[in-house]
């Protein structure tokens, strides 16, 4: 199976909603990154609906079918009934001229196709021994039994999908032709590939908007309605049901839409159950109106189906019936490989993840998988791994939390935008003498601290570091940290005892000032010796001169 839908990994946000919605379990999480699995695919495009991300894309072949206009043949349109509700009332008659500006040789309605299968449905009915009877008409159902249900594939209709025979009957009307199917649905473009005999390429109702939008082409909104288009009705659910004569005796006749649906009643087949009836399947609720293509961009049921209903008519087109032979095709099983582990192998997994009784498992779903077990089995299969467990990596996280705030030896206090605290740890029980947690919680920060830093962060916004206080009250001195958090609703003060350091500091201080009193004194007291000292030089110094200046003059005098 070639890709047809694929994934961007660039915005892919890891929030699982795709696995969720996905009824087959067909995605593989690698590195944050979900990867669809293309053999388990059924290609039913819910992934590429519910995305919030639009991680999901569908691959584009317009640039496919430009080729085709340009080879020189006649290219013709098979249209997909459902077009008159995507393209809000535009009938075949303003399509086929919009698309004719594209470079279209002509413009059908698949619809015409559906008339020929719907008549082999009431023929098989009639003239063939058939227990249960399973339209093949959608090809993700058709998918689904082939990959999930092999040994249902008897009771699936080996008849032509409507895209299928309606092409076919063109190539023998116009044996040079090329063909287009445009339509609401991920899955025909991998029926297209595999009928590339038939089908010459695929494209989505969005491939065809854009394209003509590119052109500037607006399909006329008029449309007008026939008689002879009873098919019509096959975009809708039981709209298969609502075509055929219905006349074949002791058959039940009844329609099921949704994936989900579809495998239950597939489920009690299997399990013998069911006999005698026609079952129209349809992979999307609402059928081929509620496609991928179309829920995406129009959400509105009601409207769809009360467009295509007002738009058709009430007999059959007026088209031959091929063969029977020409109206056959073969739907051989597929395979995938999904080893199953053993109990003991899905006990151990769930041990990873923390679940050690059945109380453990939740079943939450928020990873996607139904139920713990189915989780486990994804794991084994390496589809999943247990960081995709929601409730595990809450309670890892908040054991982790709790580890570090009830063992770090700094005080915590978590306090609202009402300044009430609201968590505060044993270290800050111990520093401010609280003999529990409880004697606190939901009382004002007034209580034990001055609340003017904590409203500071709370109106400012901003964290403020390393602001010392001295806690008179609890004779201890404190580095603050105070950070506000959830865009203010709670601000977390983180307090550090200091006090030791504190004293410490000051005892440095204390010694540093009494030995500068000291240095002072002794250089005060040198100082006065040295002044002592030269007094008495001085005095010694006059008198000696004195005695020089007699002993001079005596020896002059001589």
């Amino acid at each position: 199976m070639a890709e047809h839908l694929r994934l961007k990994k660039s915005n892919c946000r890891n929030c699982y909603k795709c696995i969720r919605h996905c009824p087959v379990k067909s995605i593989r999480f690698s590195a944050g990154q979900a990867n669809i699995i293309g053999d388990e695919c059924i290609l039913c495009g819910h992934c590429f609906v519910v995305c919030p991300q639009g991680a999901k894309e569908i691959v584009d072949e317009t640039e496919k079918v430009k080729v085709l206009l340009a080879g020189g043949t006649p290219v013709i349109a098979s249209l997909a009934p459902s077009f008159i509700a995507n393209y809000d009332g535009a009938g075949i008659e303003s399509m086929r001229d919009a698309l004719k500006k594209l470079g279209f040789y002509d413009v059908e309605e698949t619809a015409i196709g559906a008339t020929m299968v719907k008549r082999e449905y009431d023929r098989m009915l009639m003239e063939e021994n058939r227990d249960v009877l399973i339209s093949s008409c959608c090809p993700s159902i058709n998918l689904l039994i082939r990959k999930y249900f092999k040994s249902l594939l008897p009771y699936l209709a080996d008849v032509a999908t409507p895209m299928y025979a309606h092409c076919a009957d063109i190539k023998r009307r116009i044996p040079d032709a090329k063909t287009v199917f445009i339509g609401p649905c991920v899955a025909k473009k991998d029926e297209g590939e595999m009928s590339e005999d038939v089908v010459d390429a695929v494209l989505t109702f969005e491939e065809l908007t854009n394209w003509m939008q590119e052109e500037g082409v607006v399909p006329e909104k008029k449309s007008i309605p026939e008689e002879k288009s009873r098919a019509r009705f096959f975009p809708t659910t039981g709209g298969i049901i609502k075509t055929m004569t219905c006349e074949a005796r002791d058959y039940s006749y009844f329609a099921i839409d949704g994936v989900s649906n579809c495998i239950a009643a597939l489920q009690d087949i299997a399990g013998g159950q069911v006999h005698k009836c026609f079952i129209e399947m349809s992979a999307c609720p609402g059928s081929c109106i509620g496609g991928p293509v179309m829920e995406k961009y129009h959400p509105g049921p009601v409207r769809d189906y009360m467009m295509v209903a007002s738009y058709a008519g009430t007999e059959d087109f007026d088209t031959p019936q091929p063969e029977i032979s020409e109206m056959k095709y073969l739907y051989e099983p597929m395979d995938h490989d999904r080893n199953m582990p053993t109990e003991a192998q899905i006990t151990a997994i769930l041990h990873e993840m923390g679940k050690y009784q059945p109380e453990d498992e939740l079943n939450c779903g928020s990873c996607g998988y139904d139920s713990c077990r189915d989780k486990a089995v994804a794991i084994f299969q390496g589809k999943a791994d247990s960081s995709m467990c929601l409730p595990f990596l809450m309670e890892k996280a908040e054991s982790f939390s709790d580890t570090i705030v009830k063992n770090t030896p700094n005080a915590l206090i978590v306090v609202n935008d009402r300044l009430e605290v609201q968590q505060i740890n044993e270290s800050a029980c111990r520093l401010m003498n609280i003999r529990r947690e409880s004697d606190i919680l939901g009382d004002q920060i007034v209580r034990i601290l001055e609340p003017d830093v904590f409203k500071s962060a709370l109106r400012s916004n901003r964290s403020i570091h390393n602001h010392m206080v001295y806690l008179a009250e609890y004779s201890c001195y404190v580095d603050q940290t105070v950070i506000p958090a959830e865009n203010g609703r709670f601000v977390i003060c983180i307090m550090r005892d200091v006090t030791d350091e504190m004293h410490e500091r000051l005892r440095k201080e204390d010694i540093s000032r009494e030995t500068a009193e000291v240095a002072d004194r002794v250089v005060d007291k040198q100082m006065r010796i040295v002044q002592e000292i030269a007094s008495l030089l001085g005095e010694t110094a006059a008198e000696t001169k004195i005695a020089l200046s007699k002993l001079k003059e005596s020896i002059a005098d001589e």
